[in-house]
């Protein structure tokens, strides 16, 4: 307890670090009030319903940040900017170019890939703007507007969008932590007090076992992600001695950290942008009446998208393929194996070069294939909780958990950091 009193106040006395904090905490209040102003046109009522009746929706507004639920000028949220760097990375399999950018041009280089990703946003925003009018108008959930009113909310929701991108960066730089991730973290502590507020309301006498049983297993799922995102399994690394103008350098011994999970919350957004992808296809040829072939096309999807086992199933492979890949992307043996080599520096018992090589490779794919297994469950737990109780409104959502832990943790890692910097 004293030494968080301690650390609060290093936060609250140094000038740099409370600014950086009260920086953060504005830009929150900037975006929740951006998120309650709705675009014109909607009805409510309709609205209500037809989010009740869609988990397509329910999982978007997750990385909406909240700002979907309301239709407000900000419901695209930072959609767009994370489907733009994931095709971004994706991009980077294929191109030697942008993977060189990504990974060996150091800070310079990851900023011109930033940019790329802030251009492709536009476009993405545009469409997705277009494909979310065009499926609320058909429902009925906005009605009453001209071709001209349609045009004026594209662009109030695709400029909203691009002002969260601006906001979420000027945190990182400017605040604690990412930007983007503290912005989706708001949004789902946002719905915590609603969620709660439904739930005493609802409250029944007799399901008070059925609510402490949720209970724990939520403390169970809490602690679960905090240990897993923690988890890491350390690598010994021994310096060979040199000795130059009669001095002996190295022969010290460090380790290599490697997390269990590597690719964090990234596999589940990769895996829901691509069972979404077809949703949101269809709902922007849902404009254009000529293609008769959509509506069928479309009433598959959704019963697909209903069909729990086969959505679930389908999330789970998703999940634990795209882990595998994203770990591929950012964890490269071959160069990690190189640099220790040009450094002096060997792993005991194991040669330098392609010894390394394949004793990390094959030792990355034993901690990815349990953080894969972990992030596939996570991901469809809410799935297996409504179908092993039946109750959809206490459905534990693992992916916000996963979310918001992260984010947390990050977050005291970066404080930490700032605190004993400034103790130095």
């Amino acid at each position: 307890m004293q030494t968080l009193l301690h650390k609060l106040s290093i936060i609250f006395t140094d000038p740099t670090l409370r600014n950086r904090v009260l920086f953060v905490l504005g830009a929150l209040v900037v975006f929740r009030a951006l998120a309650t102003i709705p675009i014109p046109g909607v009805d409510q009522a309709v609205l209500e319903q037809f989010f009740a009746n869609n988990q397509f929706l329910g999982l978007l507004n997750i990385f909406s940040g909240g700002g979907l639920a309301n239709l407000s000028i900000v419901m695209l949220g930072v959609g767009p900017f994370i489907t733009a760097s994931i095709i971004m990375q994706l991009m980077t399999v294929m191109s030697p170019r942008l993977k060189s950018l990504y990974t060996e041009e150091g800070d310079a280089g990851r900023a011109r890939f930033t940019q790329y990703s802030r251009l492709l946003t536009l476009p993405l925003a545009i469409l997705q703007g277009f494909g979310f009018l065009s499926l609320l108008e058909s429902q009925g959930v906005i009605s009453g507007l001209s071709t001209f009113d349609f045009i004026v909310n594209i662009v109030l929701i695709v400029a909203g969008s691009m002002l969260l991108m601006w906001i979420g960066e000027l945190v990182t730089e400017y605040g604690i932590g990412n930007g983007v991730s503290i912005i989706i973290f708001a949004g789902i502590v946002a719905t915590l007090p609603l969620s709660a507020t439904q739930l005493y309301l609802n409250y029944d006498a007799s399901q008070l076992p059925l609510y402490a049983g949720f209970l724990l297993v939520a403390l169970g799922i809490v602690y679960a992600v905090v240990f897993m995102t923690e988890a890491e399994r350390p690598v010994p690394i021994t310096y060979a001695k040199q000795s130059r103008g009669g001095v002996t350098y190295g022969g010290s011994s460090s380790y290599l950290p490697l997390r269990l999970n590597q690719a964090g919350v990234i596999p589940i957004i990769f895996a829901l942008s691509i069972l979404l992808f077809p949703t949101m296809v269809l709902n922007i040829l849902t404009a254009f009446p000529s293609l008769t072939w959509v509506p069928d096309a479309n009433a598959t999807v959704q019963a697909f998208m209903n069909n729990q086992l086969w959505y679930g199933a389908t999330y789970f492979v998703l999940v634990f393929l795209f882990t595998f890949f994203y770990t591929a992307v950012t964890f490269d043996p071959d160069a990690i194996a190189k640099n220790l080599q040009r450094n002096g520096a060997f792993i005991p018992g194991i040669r330098p070069g392609g010894s390394t090589v394949e004793y990390l490779g094959a030792l990355i794919t034993r901690l990815t294939l349990v953080g894969a297994t972990f992030l596939g469950l996570i991901a469809v737990l809410p799935i297996g909780m409504q179908f092993a109780t039946g109750v959809a409104a206490l459905a534990i959502g693992g992916t916000a958990v996963l979310i918001v832990v992260n984010v947390v943790l990050d977050l005291i890692r970066r404080l930490d950091a700032q605190i004993s910097l400034r103790e130095y």
